[in-house]
């Protein structure tokens, strides 16, 4: 074929291309015809699992008598798990609750990076007027302030840790995770989390809680104190000049409750995944090198 031919012949090929663009395509088709679009009627797997233990749960409450969580559950617990597997049927819900409970990441990184200079300048202040207290012949609140650095350094961990659980900071076997499909992955994610991750963070929550409540000061007798200077209450410190460690063991609650909601977060997204719908999934392609920690 000639050049001069073969110019024609790539033209005709591009008015074609155009042409069936051009046309309207028919109504429905397009939902269709998107990859990656689960079924109208398919459920989202979360809805399984929350239908499941809710069949338990009615077996255990009305036919064995135990003492375990699941014979036992509150309203609320009826109440979650029913939601849940409505909302397995309404995909948007879900991917919306999904995107809420990534948001409240992105405000706890940010949190995270202020605490992160926050113990900068205490660690700084305090190496400062380490050599400078003698020549000014003052007395610092070095232990206020070694402790202000080491709470910050904590807070910073523990208000974060969504935000590691969302953008995959976490360690992972990269070299062996790498060779799965992505249906493989959020399967084995899928699991692991529903049958592992998340029962202890539940159980977790439920153990920290009596514990937090201790130390910001309620009493054995299940009282809380009155009045309104509410710190002289907060579990102190036993070492000289420090500030009161209530707070920072709240914190702990709070938290595996931010934990907890994140790792719901990713048992939607990776819900999605298995059944074919990519885009909700948000499939990412790391290139970031394999690595073993």
């Amino acid at each position: 074929m000639s050049e001069f031919d073969l110019d024609e012949a790539l033209d005709d090929v591009d008015d074609a291309i155009l042409e069936l663009e051009s046309r309207p395509q028919a109504e429905g088709v397009s939902a269709e015809l998107d990859l990656g679009e689960p079924s109208r009627w398919q459920i989202h797997p979360i809805g399984w699992v929350a239908i499941g233990v809710l069949v338990v749960a009615a077996v255990y409450h009305t036919l064995i008598d135990t003492k375990f969580l699941i014979g036992n559950f509150a309203w609320w617990h009826w109440a979650f798990f029913a939601a849940l597997a409505v909302f397995s049927l309404r995909p948007a819900v879900l991917h919306g609750i999904r995107l809420g409970i990534e948001g409240t990441a992105s405000v706890t990184k940010s949190i995270a990076w202020m605490l992160a200079w926050v113990v900068f300048g205490l660690q700084l202040f305090n190496v400062v007027t380490r050599y400078s207290n003698e020549f000014l012949e003052q007395d610092i609140l070095f232990g206020q302030v070694v402790s202000a650095a080491w709470q910050s350094f904590g807070l910073m961990f523990l208000i974060g840790v969504n935000y590691g659980v969302r953008d995959g900071v976490n360690p992972r076997i990269d070299f062996w995770w790498a060779k799965f499909e992505p249906k493989t992955k959020a399967w084995l994610d899928f699991v692991v989390h529903v049958a592992l991750l998340f029962p202890f963070i539940w159980m977790a929550i439920r153990i920290l809680r009596p514990y937090a409540e201790t130390s910001l000061g309620r009493r054995r007798s299940g009282e809380w104190p009155s009045g309104h200077r509410v710190w002289e209450t907060w579990e102190q410190s036993p070492e000289a000049d420090q500030l009161p460690v209530g707070p920072i063991k709240a914190m702990l609650l709070v938290a595996f409750v931010l934990f907890g909601l994140q790792v719901i977060a990713e048992i939607i997204k990776t819900g999605f995944v298995m059944i074919g719908d990519d885009k909700r999934g948000d499939i990412v392609v790391s290139e970031v090198p394999q690595r073993i920690e």
